[in-house]
């Protein structure tokens, strides 16, 4: 979920910059951008994108131009002014980027395709239906549908046209850093806590400093962003039920349950809680452990919250937990004793004790009577509204961060419906952890890390004393500075300068400027992000007309952009690519393009 459009997950986040009108600002010849012709024959078409990812727009615009259209480039200074102009209706074409951080394919295209998805400007009857059958489909039944659904939104009605997936890149001071504690996962925000110095000496006081484009933070309440701006440091402020492994596997590792189990039926998903986590709160630039433990009241509140779209104003997360039918504390042993795991005679207490030094002897349902030591633990439900696997890969986004429901309720006192924004003041809003008159750090802060403060320039994070202190994934580093770097280059050269240790996102073209380095190393790995062209779909001439923005997909030549990056791309036929191989491929063809030129000239 930068102002790399490269890297850029496709950013929920709407920053007006200016009064924007309802027709486009970009310097024209004066004839209409919906006219069919410019009076020699030629389309216009006109593409809206950042300067970030200028190198993609100039050849889109040439593939384009080469193939009879009469193209106009919208190129705008930042997202800020981008999302205004794409709001606004100013575009046919609109560089775009997906990134699914959540490792499952149902994330791929639920928001961005789906009639009522967060982000989506698709409404098509047939895609909700494939997109929905899919969600319901196991891995091994499931290719076939989305298949289908990769033609209806490519082949068939052309809503996008795919350009390329990437992969993923960081750059890593081997002379400061432990290069084997740095991972480098396909779908999940990096995990500060493993990380470490070469030497240990520095654990304590010298912190590692790492960067991100954005400065500007939507929010730090995991549900109100899934955006490069915050997707990083919500995943290291908040524990999950579940994480991803680097290769997108479900696992308990690192997260608020010693283990989990799908039932029979797979619509209930169990989860054995651990006792070793306090949340975090900040005093006087410290943080400070508040003897507040992490519990299942507090998973329920944070659960319920992220699948009621009411719940906050500007909610941009609930799409994403809306299969959650209810969340509640198991306090029956014998239910866990009777109910059978999914494919197996096994039952789900079998699971749940799997590896643990001391079995369950009690379920309690208050988290201050947990004492896992003794055998009492507290075990958390989720039900989902119908058969839905998927569900895991959600409950390991940052959007199911656990936050606590003392503090939230406590600072959460406004009226939803009639929110000011600029008089009330959420949980997690920037300001109150920005330095100024504004001040006012009001986070409790669930997982190994908490924001401190931040400033234009770097936001400072402390380690949580509270978070399982002993154990293997007690963060190594006391202090984690991010700083704000919003261009690829000046990012390389504080790499290469040693101002920053760590660079996720090292562009392609500069891959051998690391790998020269002796002080750095190039960590490389496949990635969930494709980059691709969306359509506008309402006002616009290619809004109306399926043989226009045909005219347009088969334009598109990947093959030009993996030479251009140096065979450092892969082709792409939609954001399910990197995840199921359903063997569609688009090529480009000129032919193709006349006959739909034709048709639409003629509709």
């Amino acid at each position: 979920m930068k102002k790399k459009l490269l890297t850029l997950t496709l950013l929920l986040i709407l920053v007006l910059a200016g009064c924007v009108k309802t027709k486009s600002e970009v310097e024209s010849d004066g004839k209409d951008t919906d006219a069919k012709g410019d009076g020699n024959g030629k389309v216009k078409i006109e593409v809206l994108g950042m300067g970030s990812g200028e190198e993609d727009l100039n050849i889109v615009r040439d593939q384009l131009i080469k193939n009879g259209f009469d193209v106009k480039l919208n190129i705008q200074p930042d997202y800020g002014t981008f999302s205004a102009q794409k709001d606004a209706g100013n575009f046919d074409l609109a560089l775009s980027s997906w990134t699914t951080v959540t490792g499952n394919p149902d994330y791929a295209v639920r928001a961005l395709f789906k009639t009522d998805g967060a982000n989506s400007l698709v409404e098509d009857a047939k895609v909700d239906e494939l997109i929905d059958k899919a969600s319901r489909e196991t891995a091994e039944e499931y290719t076939k549908t989305y298949k289908a659904l990769e033609q209806q939104l490519v082949t068939d009605k052309a809503y996008i046209a795919p350009l390329y997936n990437s992969f993923k890149a960081q750059g890593v001071n081997k002379d400061v850093l432990n290069p084997d504690t740095v991972r480098l996962a396909k779908s999940r925000a990096i995990a500060w806590e493993t990380i470490d110095f070469n030497d240990a000496a520095k654990r304590a006081a010298t912190p590692l400093v790492t960067q991100q484009a954005i400065g500007d933070l939507t929010s730090l309440d995991p549900i109100k962003g899934n955006d490069g701006s915050i997707n990083t440091l919500n995943t290291n402020m908040y524990v999950r039920l579940v994480n991803l492994t680097d290769e997108d596997e479900v696992v308990s590792d690192g997260s608020l349950s010693y283990n989990y189990a799908m039932a029979d039926g797979n619509s209930d998903y169990y989860f054995l809680l651990r006792d070793d986590i306090n949340f975090a709160s900040v005093s006087n630039d410290k943080a400070i452990d508040t003897g507040e433990r992490v519990g299942a009241e507090d998973v329920v509140f944070s659960l319920d919250r992220a699948k009621d779209k009411d719940s906050v104003p500007d909610h941009r997360t609930y799409s994403l937990h809306e299969q959650i039918k209810s969340t509640e504390i198991v306090t029956d042993l014998a239910e866990l004793q009777k109910t059978k795991q999914s494919g197996s005679e096994e039952t789900i207490l079998e699971a749940l004790e799997n590896g643990l030094e001391t079995k369950l002897s009690r379920v309690v349902d208050s988290k201050t009577n947990a004492d896992n030591s003794k055998g009492n633990y507290q075990v958390v439900k989720v039900t989902t509204t119908e058969p839905f696997p998927q569900v895991l890969n959600y409950l390991a986004h940052q959007s199911a961060g656990i936050v606590s429901e003392k503090q939230v309720k406590n600072i959460n006192t406004y009226d939803v419906a009639s929110f000011n924004v600029d008089k009330d003041i959420p949980y997690g809003d920037q300001r109150t952890v920005t330095d100024g008159a504004s001040y006012d750090n009001q986070l409790y802060a669930s997982g190994p890390y908490i924001l401190v403060k931040k400033n234009d320039y770097q936001a400072d994070f402390v380690k949580n004393p509270g978070y399982r202190t002993g154990s293997n994934f007690d963060p190594k580093i006391s202090n984690v500075t991010v700083r704000f770097i919003d261009d690829a280059d000046s990012a390389l050269s504080a790499l290469r300068n040693g101002e920053i240790h760590l660079f996720n996102g090292v562009p392609e073209t500069k891959y051998d400027l690391v790998e020269k380095a002796d002080n750095l190393l190039l960590q490389m790995s496949d990635s969930n992000a494709v980059t691709y062209l969306q359509f506008n779909t309402a006002g616009r001439e290619v809004s109306e007309s399926e043989n226009l923005r045909k005219a347009v997909l088969f334009s598109i030549n990947q093959d030009e952009f993996l030479n251009y990056y140096q065979g450092n791309k892969k082709k792409a036929y939609s954001t399910v690519s990197p995840l199921v191989d359903t063997g569609n491929e688009l090529t480009a063809d000129s032919s193709k393009v006349k006959e739909f030129l034709k048709a639409y000239h003629e509709e």
